[in-house]
């Protein structure tokens, strides 16, 4: 087994010289279930351009040696693409108190090892120190109990979320299209899950 990854923290401007990376991996991590996301680099040059142009976003890097595996990013919401915010808007919380957690990668090699409480630790403590946000949200996609493509044993990371605080808000959620390996351009809907967050925790 691998010894656990070097876990780094970097912010605003440092982080354009680790797009390739974090890019390289959605595309690689959500090729799979759940997701069965069939990679574009245009989409991905353009959505991560948001956290390119946020002087506030976040990358948390896990390197074994000079390799990421894995990453985990954010941004405050009012940065990010209107589909993000507009479910905030839309049920009247204040998008500009809302830190949104991007997504988290990790390379199956290194799952296991504690890295992703590691990448919600980092980013829950990036978000308190900017000093503003009195919420942190992030979204997953929605699939079917029954989908076939479910592979046999895949779990859910639904009790991870909810033992760090987190709680699912079904009256959130947003529609966002993207092409699947075998299926095409296909729409899909992400609900949002929430927690607030405390001061000095």
């Amino acid at each position: 087994m691998p010894s656990r990854p070097h876990i780094v923290r970097v912010r605003g401007a440092d982080i354009a010289p680790w797009l390739d990376d974090v890019a390289r991996l959605r595309t690689t991590v959500f090729a799979d279930w759940p997701y069965l996301y069939e990679g574009d680099p245009g989409y991905e040059r353009e959505y991560l351009a948001a956290y390119a142009r946020s002087p506030d976003s976040v990358f948390v890097l896990a390197r074994d040696g000079d390799v990421v595996v894995g990453a985990s990013t954010g941004l405050p919401l009012a940065d990010d693409a209107e589909a993000f915010r507009a479910p905030f808007d839309a049920a009247g919380l204040d998008a500009g108190r809302v830190f949104y957690f991007g997504e988290s990668v990790l390379l199956p090699s290194h799952r296991g090892l504690g890295v992703g409480h590691a990448f919600f630790d980092e980013r829950e403590a990036h978000a308190r120190m900017l000093g503003r946000f009195g919420l942190t949200a992030f979204c997953a996609v929605d699939r079917a109990p029954d989908d076939p493509r479910r592979p046999p044993g895949a779990r859910a990371n639904d009790a991870f979320w909810r033992a760090r605080g987190y709680v699912r808000r079904p009256e959130l959620a947003m529609r966002l299209r993207w092409r699947e390996h075998g299926r095409g351009e296909a729409d899909h809907r992400l609900t949002f899950w929430t927690r607030p967050l405390e001061a000095g925790r």
